[in-house]
């Protein structure tokens, strides 16, 4: 008798969990399609400030090469210029 009692009582556990798991479960996916959808939109917004980063540091190092050659190229002419002065 006491063992068809426990019986009957773990039948009604496993089923209970097996629902319980079932509900998260389609929870779970619910939340998992706004969630991707979420994570897509962060990953563009990522993308689009790292682009923003590269393309302000190329306009930097290409703004600073140019004044760089220009220094360089006055400083040459002003050797030459030196050198070539009749004395």
């Amino acid at each position: 008798m006491k063992t068809r009692a426990t019986l009957a009582s773990l039948t009604l556990l496993l089923f209970g969990s097996v629902g319980a798991l079932t509900a998260a479960a389609q929870s779970q996916d619910d939340s998992k399609d706004t969630t991707a959808k979420q994570d897509a939109k962060d990953a563009g917004h990522d993308t689009k400030d790292a682009a923003k980063k590269a393309g302000s540091a190329t306009k930097k190092g290409t703004k600073k090469a140019a004044n760089k050659t220009a220094q360089k190229t006055d400083e040459a002419s002003q050797k030459v210029e030196d050198k070539t002065k009749p004395n």
